[in-house]
């Protein structure tokens, strides 16, 4: 009869019968109660995550909550392998799973997902799927760079036990950079106009997603661009340079909407496995527009080093914020990161006219979290105050500023109102 043809199949793992011994790390009430999350307070790191190798990482979830709007982008994870000294991973966690803009936003792929809780509970289910290898250890970090408490965080990391990595595996890398509102560049004529004459011959002025080196695969990226003006944005080719070449590179696109699946200028939201735009905040493109890519059937390899950029516009003529989170795997040791910025200056751009909505949601966080340690909260209070907190995200979060206004000003004098209860 011959051989057996091999099985081509990208769910053959789940027929595979071996000695590998599946294990998981959560956040799980060691005492058997019911409190099976972890707690963080501001400038708090935490091992979340340690063990021994070899192993891989196969599924990392997370659902958290926080009274902070922008706590996605203020708590950072960290990821060590083989005792290393400096990260693999250092990203705020919303953006390392395709969270834009720190407001959870419902979608699925083969290596991420974002899903709904119950919705007055202000909290989501994220979950993340690129294997993380290690040879000898692996260890994961998480610091709360808010000046809010991380109320609760509840997790698991599951992983595989195994007798040995196979040879040539690479180690998983992400990354996250921000450029806000970046500048155009002095040879541009028609800035911040969709359709722009001008010539770029060399990619210096693109925004970079990932600049790396030693060998290695780029995998993918989520890329957020909040467009400053109406008008489509797309007209930035991608542009991918490998192992330190000049121009031009080895991987050149034909604009924004190509290089993440879409048909020309999408303006309403998909999502598919390998690829989206998740966010389309308005038909007319203006505001909060995110999107993906993973490059799971073609990554793009590298021997020495990789610069992955696009332009901002054709010709880098717009002014937009543009922020990334770009995943690759590579041979250790990794090159020098760039560091992240203080959380204060990681979060989202605030339109204008809500400056004191993100106040009062802040003064209120800061007096809710003492009082609820203490246990001076009542329980009909503590419902009222979640469904205050949960009207003012959504109406903050929907540009609504009259509603966001109303609920910050309502959230806030309710905790007063509790404080004040308390003191006597």
């Amino acid at each position: 009869m011959g051989d057996a043809p091999a099985i081509n199949n990208f769910l053959k793992n789940m027929m595979v019968l071996n000695d590998n011994r599946t294990k998981r790390v959560s956040s799980w009430d060691q005492t058997g109660g019911n409190r099976d999350c972890l707690h963080l307070a501001p400038g708090e790191t935490r091992t979340i995550f340690d063990v021994e190798g070899p192993a891989i990482i196969n599924h990392f979830y997370v659902t958290m909550m926080s009274r902070d709007l922008f706590a996605y982008r203020r708590v950072i994870v960290r990821m060590f392998w083989d005792d290393e000294e400096t990260p693999s991973v250092e990203c705020p966690i919303g953006d390392l799973f395709c969270v834009p803009f720190s407001q959870p936003v419902f979608f699925s792929s083969q290596v991420a997902s974002v899903c709904p809780g119950r919705n007055r509970m202000s909290t989501d289910g994220i979950n993340l799927y690129f294997p993380m290898p290690f040879a000898k250890s692996g260890r994961i970090e998480l610091f709360n760079d808010s000046d809010l408490m991380l109320q609760n965080f509840w997790y698991h990391v599951n992983y595989e036990e195994v007798a040995a990595l196979e040879p040539g595996l690479g180690y998983f890398h992400a990354c996250w950079r921000r450029d806000v509102k970046r500048e155009i560049p002095d040879y541009v004529v028609e800035e911040n106009m969709t359709k722009s004459s001008g010539i770029n011959l060399t990619g210096d002025d693109n925004y970079v997603i990932l600049d790396a080196v030693g060998q290695g695969n780029y995998v993918g990226c989520n890329l957020q661009i909040d467009n400053l003006d109406p008008g489509w944005y797309g007209e930035g080719d991608d542009m991918i340079f490998i192992d330190g070449e000049k121009w031009p590179p080895s991987l050149h696109g034909t604009g924004t909407e190509e290089i993440f699946g879409g048909g020309a200028c999408p303006n309403e939201a998909f999502f598919t496995p390998y690829c989206g735009f998740h966010v389309v905040e308005r038909q007319d493109f203006y505001g909060r527009n995110a999107m993906y890519k993973f490059f799971v059937t073609d990554p793009v390899r590298f021997k020495e080093s990789i610069r992955v950029t696009i332009e901002a516009g054709h010709a880098n003529n717009l002014a937009n914020d543009y922020a990334s989170a770009a995943y690759w795997y590579q041979t250790e040791p990794h090159g020098p990161r760039r560091p992240l910025p203080p959380g204060k200056e990681m979060a989202p751009r605030i339109p204008a006219g809500y400056e004191d909505v993100v106040r009062m949601s802040e003064e209120a966080g800061k007096l809710y979290y003492p009082l609820n340690e203490e246990g001076l909260i009542e329980r009909s209070d503590q419902l009222g105050l979640r469904m205050g907190f949960f009207n003012l995200k959504k109406s903050f979060w929907a540009r609504d500023v009259s509603a966001a206004l109303l609920s910050a000003r309502e959230y806030l004098a309710a905790i007063k109102a509790v404080a004040k209860r308390a003191k006597k």
